[in-house]
């Protein structure tokens, strides 16, 4: 079995004229949001061997909280930043077999949709809720947490993954 997850850099600053988008740094609440989420990652044992993170200023301030509590090693890749859902499965796919559980941490809507196009059909109402909840909206510092019944990283396929959690940081 393999564990995909999914985590949208928390909350940024807005974007100035004389500042580049990637850039941006996270505002209090998102440094907030992402060590709620963080801890929320301990509780449920959702810990990573590896992690793929975008290599902009937001994503390397979540995953920095991240790591406080979960360390494992990182790979900063500069095509995760505002990666299409395409490229985000194709790095997932390209992942060491050894690596069973892997964390993602980039942006939207790239992430939402690559969430959406690796959850299959919900099979029991507690799936269905989690499916309907992330469909509705994805927001910063949200996590999505998917299983596949795959023996390797190269057989992840789109509406395979039984999405097992959906948490936002108001969830927390």
């Amino acid at each position: 079995m393999r564990r995909l997850l999914l985590l949208r850099h928390a909350k940024a600053e807005p974007g100035t004229p004389d500042q580049e988008d990637h850039d941006r740094a996270l505002t209090e609440r998102g440094l907030a949001d992402a060590a709620a989420v963080a801890r929320y990652m301990t509780k449920q044992g959702y810990a990573a061997a590896r992690i793929l993170c975008s290599t902009s200023l937001r994503t390397r301030q979540t995953i920095e909280a991240v790591l406080a509590v979960l360390p494992a090693p990182v790979a900063y890749l500069e095509n995760l930043y505002l990666a299409p859902p395409g490229r985000i499965m194709a790095l997932a796919q390209d992942a060491a077999d050894s690596d069973e559980a892997l964390l993602v941490v980039a942006h939207n809507p790239g992430l939402e949709q690559c969430a959406a196009l690796l959850a299959r059909e919900p099979v029991k109402p507690k799936e269905a809720h989690r499916h309907d909840v992330m469909e509705e909206k994805f927001p910063t510092a949200a996590l999505a947490v998917l299983d596949f019944n795959i023996p390797t990283w190269k057989k992840l396929s789109p509406d395979t993954g039984k999405l097992v959690d959906f948490v936002r940081p108001r969830d927390l």
